[in-house]
């Protein structure tokens, strides 16, 4: 009886993808990307909302929407963050099953500048994760970001440049609760993209990102905006 309320639970979690993900398709995210320093403080904001579509935009996969207290100390070149996000997932297909997530989250963000165009960004993140119907988790997350500008040195309006990045997911646990596993390697997300300056404090990006998970792997085409207030 035990196994079978487990069986039970684990076919009608709604955290669990309806059907057989379709990696031929490729997926939409539409992103909003924003920071701003206080006046005379070492605190800022910064945040981001994203919807993610299985496909071009009808099938949600994701709306993800997060937001932290940022804080750069005197005289280092690097920035923290202690934020909060609410995620709502989709089942992938005709399903219109979903879960939600809470989630807090530190990071830390360590730019670095090679030669005279090549812009790095290290940033590590560990997540505090409430996932409906699991067991409390853990996440930790390290991305590399280079951005390359192509017909300017700097960063400034009109600018164009590449954007590419890299970003790799461990789960802290493997256990998610009754008689659940995941493995430790939750993810890996490749990114290439161009970028367009409109101004000194918004910038236009469009890419594709290859998501490899441990079911799948799937291409995802990212529209993106970018602005510092």
């Amino acid at each position: 009886m035990r196994y079978l309320m487990i069986a039970l639970i684990i076919l009608t979690s709604p955290t669990l993808i309806a059907q057989d993900v379709n990696d031929q398709e490729t997926g939409a995210w539409y992103m909003l990307f924003f920071n701003k320093q206080f006046e005379n403080s070492d605190f800022g904001i910064q945040g981001d909302y994203q919807f993610r579509f299985w496909d071009a935009g009808s099938d949600l996969e994701q709306i993800l929407l997060r937001t932290g207290v940022t804080y750069t100390p005197k005289k280092a070149n690097i920035l923290f963050t202690a934020g909060y996000g609410h995620i709502i997932s989709g089942a992938y297909g005709d399903s219109d099953a979903t879960s939600s997530e809470n989630r807090i989250y530190q990071e830390a963000l360590i730019p670095q500048k090679l030669g005279t165009r090549f812009y790095l960004t290290h940033r590590f993140r560990y997540e505090q994760r409430f996932v409906q119907t699991q067991d409390f988790r853990t996440r930790y997350r390290y991305n590399i970001f280079i951005n390359v500008p192509l017909n300017k040195p700097v960063f400034e309006k009109k600018s164009i440049y590449c954007a590419l990045y890299n970003e790799i997911f461990v789960n802290g646990q493997t256990n998610i609760g009754e008689g659940r596993k995941v493995e430790l390697f939750d993810r890996n997300r490749t990114y290439l993209g161009l970028g367009y300056a409109l101004d000194d404090y918004f910038k236009v990006q469009v890419g594709w990102m290859n998501q490899t998970v441990n079911a799948y792997q799937k291409g995802q085409a990212q529209v993106s905006l970018h602005g510092t207030f």
